[in-house]
């Protein structure tokens, strides 16, 4: 059976795929105690950036059916995780370049925000797509 004939691999990119969604969306609140410590960032600019990680989010959702048929599926979905992984690595990094940590910080929310809705959009297309009898095991 050719890779083209084969889903499983469309199926473990998937999952790849959702596991970096659960990391984008659980990773930063498990820290909030720690941006507040550390960096002095209040409690009202920390919901924020929930805010604006699921803002961007649906925002992207809105507009992946604009441009994803004109870059392609494949292209859509590394772009997504690199996005994700951009963001959760500025987490790290972006608060110390920046003179306020909170800028780094929702800069970082930003870029992973948009990886994540990207990914819910694409890894849900292609899951849906695959046959039936594919999905059953992985």
């Amino acid at each position: 059976m050719s890779i083209h004939e084969n889903y499983n691999h469309t199926l473990r990119a998937s999952y790849i795929g959702y596991i970096s969604q659960a990391i984008v969306n659980n990773f930063a609140p498990l820290l909030f105690l720690t941006f507040q410590k550390t960096y002095g960032i209040s409690l009202d600019k920390i919901t924020l950036l929930v805010t604006m990680n699921f803002a961007v989010q649906l925002l992207v959702d809105f507009l992946a059916a604009g441009f994803v048929d004109r870059i392609g599926y494949r292209r859509a979905i590394v772009l997504a995780h690199l996005l994700c992984a951009g963001g959760v690595a500025g987490l790290g990094i972006l608060p110390e370049l920046t003179a306020d940590p909170y800028l780094g910080f929702l800069g970082a929310v930003l870029l992973y925000a948009a990886g994540g809705g990207l990914i819910e959009v694409m890894i849900s297309l292609s899951w849906r797509h695959a046959p039936r009898s594919a999905r059953r095991r992985p």
